[in-house]
């Protein structure tokens, strides 16, 4: 395809040529809907920060007549995806497409997704998959019709916001434990590894600087020794030490309320009014994952672990100003139960999968056929 002004160049991003040219594309790409508030991300000058933790992974840059117009990110890692013998696959995550405004609608998005593809096949990945909004017609369009993707998943994202001046409730009925290492991951092992996207190398998440810490909580009066009768678990990444996120076209009358609410809940905190945080600066979030439990206090359990992470990210977290989770769109008994602001958060996110081996062609049908697993593992290294 001509693009008028010289020859499209894809190719592997090169630090010290290329970061301030991409900080620069990265700006002139925050415009998001007109309709509505977006969020965009301040990489903080490191333009990989938000792959560099996979096992392996990937940037590449579009150039044309010697400008950066373009960019895609991705990483190859080893999940559980099927039921045994073949319940182990080789898949890749691509994120991070941008393309200059003024250079969108030439087919530049596909190259570069396209590219990545060959990169994936070449290290010999099963499967390719996005996420994206389900509202986000372009991206759409671009990946289902155009590059034959299919719809996989809708998870869940919950966001609840970080109240620095009250604490949330945790039941004195209940018993919080912080795991080892080595507990937690023997713990996801026998519970989570056959459940979707489960990631066979858990236990580098669990040993990652930015991982917090796992915790489980059960009734008091039993032993974490013996199985409780009800149990929930969960653990948590510091987001926040990678990227920040900020909040765009935001009406003024939200930026005074935001601010009016702030000012009553410091100077008249006898009101008991709910503070809204601040979202128009730069803020740091922490991420749960791997939340999982049994027996019938299982939600009331979760409930007081969220609200632990909550009470964490308050005290210990000036920059932390919301609470993450994704959960599999069927896990209604989790959904329930963690604490989140419906109208900050997402009740279908869209997965859409691609299969890279052409003659094995029925295994994507059948995977994105069958039925979902109620648990569906989000791997933190990836938001």
């Amino acid at each position: 395809m001509g693009y008028g002004s010289g020859e499209l160049i894809i190719r592997s991003y090169n630090a010290q040529n290329d970061r301030v040219r991409l900080e620069g594309l990265e700006s002139i790409c925050e415009v998001g809907p007109a309709d509505k508030p977006f969020l965009f991300t301040d990489t903080l000058g490191d333009p990989i920060c938000r792959i560099k933790n996979s096992p392996i992974y990937n940037m590449l840059v579009a150039e044309l007549a010697g400008q950066l117009v373009g960019v895609i990110q991705g990483t190859i890692k080893l999940v559980t995806l099927h039921k045994p013998p073949k319940n182990v696959a080789k898949v890749g995550y691509i994120l991070g497409l941008r393309v200059a405004p003024a250079y969108r609608r030439q087919g530049i998005g596909s190259r570069l997704v396209t590219k990545l593809e060959e990169w994936f096949v070449a290290c010999n990945v099963d499967y390719t998959y996005m996420a994206t909004e389900k509202d986000n017609e372009a991206s759409y369009k671009l990946f289902v019709n155009k590059l034959g993707y299919v719809k996989f998943r809708t998870p869940a994202i919950l966001v609840n916001p970080v109240n620095h001046h009250r604490s949330s409730q945790i039941s004195s009925n209940f018993k919080l434990t912080k795991l080892k290492i080595k507990e937690a991951e023997s713990l996801y092992r026998k519970y989570l590894s056959s459940t979707e996207f489960f990631p066979i190398d858990i236990g580098n998440i669990l040993r990652n600087k930015l991982s917090l810490g796992t915790w489980v909580a059960y009734p008091k009066g039993e032993t974490w020794g013996k199985v409780p009768t009800s149990w929930a678990m969960l653990s948590v990444w510091n987001s926040g030490e990678l990227f920040k996120l900020r909040l765009g076209n935001v009406p003024i009358s939200c930026f005074m309320y935001t601010k009016s609410s702030q000012l009553i809940q410091k100077f008249l905190p006898c009101f008991k009014l709910p503070s809204i945080p601040d979202f128009f600066n730069p803020f740091g979030f922490y991420f749960i994952y791997g939340v999982y439990g049994e027996g019938p206090l299982y939600g009331k359990l979760v409930k007081s672990l969220c609200n632990f992470v909550h009470n964490m990210a308050s005290s210990k977290s000036k920059d932390c100003k919301v609470i993450v989770t994704e959960i599999g769109g069927n896990d209604t008994r989790s959904k329930l139960h963690i604490p989140h602001r419906k109208s900050m958060s997402c009740s279908e996110d869209l997965w859409c999968i691609k299969n890279l081996k052409n003659e094995d062609g029925k295994r994507v049908h059948k995977l994105t056929t069958m039925p979902p697993t109620r648990t569906l593992f989000v791997d933190p290294r990836e938001v």
